[in-house]
């Protein structure tokens, strides 16, 4: 199958990696120095394109089977609404703001599936709820706890950005809508901050961000509930930045010229966190889900915690995200995945067997999610 990935970063080049010895790849990306290692080590094509320019998305779609979107969040709904617009399947993993499901009518009309949100969170934890909605007799409760960080705590921030910075900062903007009591409830991002502890890595700090998405709107539980991992003390430090102006994008004027806090913020931030090389992260992620089975309240478990791959040099965030995007892309080419429209992955989490085999390819990628029972 030619299969046509547009962004290869971190998270795009682990996408590449996977499905390069079975399939036809070629890889579009603005950087010749993320696709030149890629074209030494891979049987696979690449061109160096700017996806923001007019014609550029169509013409690299033209001859695919199916396309991957893993660019930036800023350019992720222009980039799914032109792919979908050219009449091509797509697994989409740009996270962006806006709502997908207005591509809805459009994936219709052009027999298009588009999965949405395929990665880590959101994406396996959406599969999990999805799954459990077939499970349960009745689903009451859900809760995420999801991040994903360096494994050695460094001065002053104990965190490096295993995905783009300026998507890290948007959840800490973003106000966090969630469900209680059947109703979309809004706090702001960095709030209500908790001390949980996690086998194999210890305390960590957890608080409020807007990872609910599409969940809102397509699942019918009570209460729902995202909140983001990180070392003690990083929502403090963050709400500094936020209140002292850093993350606001509007100009300022600064010794007559006009410069956005955002954008600045972004440039100095993006040097500090970024991973060096060989440097390792960890991806930590526990859902919740209680509900009712065989006339029983009950609550199901779910925990994964994944580490930096020495032997391929590929950082956690990027195997989780990335083999979860690249499994799903062979479920639909495979045909155990067949919807028209904006999918989520909670459509495919409530499709019979996709689940179970999904599980097959973590276990075959040494990603191990574990899931426990309790009576409650």
């Amino acid at each position: 199958m030619n299969i046509t990935v547009l962004g290869a970063g971190l998270v795009g080049s682990a996408i590449i990696k996977d499905l390069a010895p079975e399939h036809r790849v070629l890889a579009v990306d603005m950087a010749t120095a993320t696709l030149e290692p890629l074209a030494a080590e891979l049987s696979i094509q690449t061109v160096q394109a700017d996806l923001r320019e007019p014609g550029t998305v169509e013409a690299a779609v033209a001859d695919s089977d199916l396309v991957i979107c893993a660019v930036p969040g800023f350019l992720g709904y222009d980039v799914l609404a032109r792919v979908v617009h050219s009449g091509k399947d797509c697994v989409d993993i740009s996270f962006f703001r806006e709502d997908p499901f207005t591509l809805d009518e459009l994936a219709r009309e052009q027999e298009v599936t588009a999965v949405v949100d395929c990665g880590v969170a959101p994406g396996l934890c959406n599969i999990i709820l999805g799954y459990m909605e077939a499970q349960l007799e009745q689903v009451e409760r859900y809760s995420c706890y999801v991040g994903g960080l360096p494994r050695v705590r460094q001065w002053p921030y104990e965190y490096k950005a295993v995905f783009s910075p300026s998507d890290v900062i948007e959840e800490y903007v973003r106000p966090a809508r969630q469900i209680e009591h059947g109703q979309e409830v809004v706090y702001p991002a960095l709030s209500q901050v908790e001390l949980l502890d996690f086998p194999g890595v210890g305390t960590l700090e957890a608080f409020n961000t807007d990872g609910l998405r599409t969940l809102r709107h397509t699942m019918a539980v009570p209460f729902m509930k995202e909140k983001t991992l990180r070392y003690p003390g990083h929502a403090n430090l963050m709400r500094v930045f936020r209140e002292s102006g850093f993350f606001d994008p509007a100009p300022i004027e600064v010794d007559g010229q006009m410069v956005s806090p955002l954008q600045l913020t972004s440039r100095l931030l993006f040097e500090q966190w970024r991973l060096e090389e060989g440097e390792e992260d960890m991806t930590v992620m526990q859902v919740l889900v209680e509900g009712r089975q065989a006339g029983e309240r009950v609550r199901h478990e779910f925990y994964l915690l994944d580490f930096y791959d020495r032997d391929r040099g590929i950082t956690s965030m990027a195997r989780t995200t990335g083999y979860t995007c690249a499994l799903v892309v062979r479920m639909l080419l495979e045909g155990r995945f067949r919807q028209h429209g904006i999918c989520p992955p909670e459509f495919i989490g409530r499709t019979q067997g996709c689940y179970e085999t999904l599980l097959e390819g973590y276990a075959a990628r040494g990603i191990r999610l574990a899931h426990t029972v309790r009576q409650l």
